[in-house]
């Protein structure tokens, strides 16, 4: 271990342009300037892992070593969520959405399958709360296979959502129904704390994934396509190619699901809203629409 004296902690302009463009080639978010204290809180404590000297330092090590890239981008990156986030959007779900799959199983029209992936899932609040909503209204018993992908590009944010441990404070953002039916409370050496249950687990599959490579290795087409609270952070040319690949992996009636102040508006013109930041192929918003 080594220390990091007060002079450490200066991140100079050029050291700052750095870092900037380093974290744009990598996940395609621009920090402004103003964020230039938030990269000094959360690197410099990897400096004096380290024991490097200087922010110049470990740039060069970043540059050098991918394995560094990765644990340097694990502690830039703001993994924050909440269970059943955007409740105006679940609320959309269940009143429009679940009742017409419902319908066309049962004449047939569709297999009782149901695909979702949950991109920059963070700590799996997400997926969790959509596999609570699935596997309630649509059980394995009924003949249903609920399949969920999520993904993020924070290694920290993965292993945290694969352990799916939550302190119990949390409880209080779940619905009743679904806490009791999907969520143990710990017991001994675990009180204090929830996990999500072996059934709610198993189909949850998690890997990790950046959204600014050129292709995604997600074998689609989804039925449910969560992106939220993502876009708004990359520049205009990067986030129309997220959005461009994330609707070639969007089933033919598929949804892609936004956070609240997001938009396709300008991004792309074969889609439509049709409902609080939900959006689908334009060919089938009729279906969802009224």
């Amino acid at each position: 271990m080594g220390t990091v004296d007060a002079t450490a902690r200066v991140l100079g302009d050029h050291e700052l342009a750095l870092f900037q463009r380093v974290i744009h080639d990598q996940t395609g978010i621009r920090l402004p300037d103003s964020k230039r204290a938030l990269i000094v809180d959360r690197l410099v404590g990897r400096l004096r892992e380290l024991g490097l000297p200087s922010f110049l330092e470990y740039y060069r090590r970043v540059r050098d070593d991918e394995e560094e890239r990765v644990r340097m981008l694990d502690r830039i990156l703001t993994n924050e969520t909440r269970f059943f986030r955007e409740p105006k959007q679940f609320d959309f779900l269940e009143q429009r959405v679940f009742p017409q799959w419902e319908h066309a199983a049962a004449e047939g029209r569709r297999p009782r399958r149901i695909r979702v992936w949950s991109a920059a899932c963070s700590t799996g609040e997400e997926p969790y709360s959509v596999a609570m909503a699935l596997m309630t209204r649509f059980a394995p018993s009924s003949g249903w296979d609920v399949e969920i992908l999520a993904t993020d590009l924070s290694t920290r944010a993965l292993a945290a959502a694969e352990r799916a441990v939550w302190p119990l404070a949390r409880a209080k953002e779940i619905p009743r129904p679904y806490l009791a039916a999907h969520m143990l409370r710990g017991q001994g050496a675990a009180q204090g704390r929830m996990k999500a249950s072996p059934e709610l687990r198993r189909v949850v599959r998690f890997d990790r994934l950046n959204l600014n490579q050129a292709t995604y290795p997600a074998r689609g087409p989804f039925d449910l396509l969560f992106c939220r609270n993502v876009l708004i952070y990359f520049d205009a040319e990067t986030r129309a190619a997220v959005v461009g690949r994330l609707l070639d992996h969007l089933a033919a009636d598929g949804l892609l699901i936004l956070g609240q102040v997001e938009s396709l508006t300008g991004l792309s013109e074969a889609t439509r809203s049709v409902g609080p930041a939900v959006f689908t192929h334009a060919r089938a918003a009729g279906r969802w629409s009224g």
